[in-house]
């Protein structure tokens, strides 16, 4: 069984006199460990999609069964306890408090899991994430003492703390360089590869869209084509041919 099934979702917003069909009739299934990517372009659709495959809101009509549940119907109190335990977030604005150290940070989801973990327990774990994503380092900096790229690691740390089956990127590249967006698309990559994550990455950009296994493209609130990526690029190797930048010139 798919981990994610999608069947005949609409969402309409209602705007002054205007309804917005912002989904009309989407259906598809995604499996365990699929690395996929959602292109389209602004007013498509795919940012209504996300919000839906997140759990932070909900349809107008159809059913989204996610990991055997239906959780198009569930309360506001239902879908917080499934974002939680389910899946992890990662925004093109990093979404970090900046007064808050890296570690510190990443510590935040275990936070809302009441007593099940000891503040020795917490920090071991984002220490343990930071290392994931390479800033094994960097624990004590603040965001402003971070690169962009490093700000969106720390991100990442923090959407693997709760060991989520899903991770759910928004835009993810959206504020960072070239070099620094494959960096961030190699950590997602490994993430599918090694660890077995769904990694579901949501971008108007037709270039990282091409790092998933799987392409789905929004128009008008439909689906226009899902098509498998046999020759996903593979951001490790795109790294090796860029230059090195010459403030990592020994």
């Amino acid at each position: 069984m798919a981990l994610i099934q999608i069947k005949d979702l609409t969402k309409t917003y209602v705007v002054g006199d205007q309804h917005v069909h912002a989904l009309r009739k989407v259906s598809l299934d995604i499996k365990s460990g699929e690395f996929v990517t959602i292109v389209g372009p602004s007013g498509s659709g795919k940012s209504t999609f996300m919000h839906i495959l997140g759990c932070l809101d909900r349809p107008n009509s159809g059913s989204y069964i996610l990991n055997g549940r239906d959780v198009s119907k569930l309360s506001k109190d239902e879908l917080a306890r499934v974002r939680n335990s389910t899946i992890g977030f990662v925004f093109q604005s990093f979404n970090l408090l900046p007064r808050t150290s890296a570690i510190e940070n990443v510590e935040l989801p275990l936070l809302y899991n009441g007593n099940k973990y000891t503040p020795a327990e917490r920090k071991k774990k984002a220490v343990a994430a930071l290392a994931a994503v390479g800033l094994a380092a960097r624990g004590h900096h603040h965001p402003n003492q971070l690169s962009g790229g490093q700000q969106q690691r720390v991100a990442i740390a923090r959407a693997l703390m709760s060991e989520p089956p899903i991770i759910l990127a928004d835009e993810p590249t959206g504020n960072l360089d070239t070099r620094t967006s494959i960096e961030v698309m190699e950590i997602f990559q490994q993430l599918q590869r090694d660890r077995g994550i769904t990694v579901i990455v949501i971008t108007h950009e037709h270039q990282i869209a091409e790092y998933g296994t799987r392409i789905i493209s929004f128009r008008d609130g439909r689906i226009v084509s899902d098509l498998p990526n046999s020759y996903a690029r593979l951001a490790a190797e795109e790294l090796e041919q860029l230059p090195v930048p010459a403030s990592e010139v020994a």
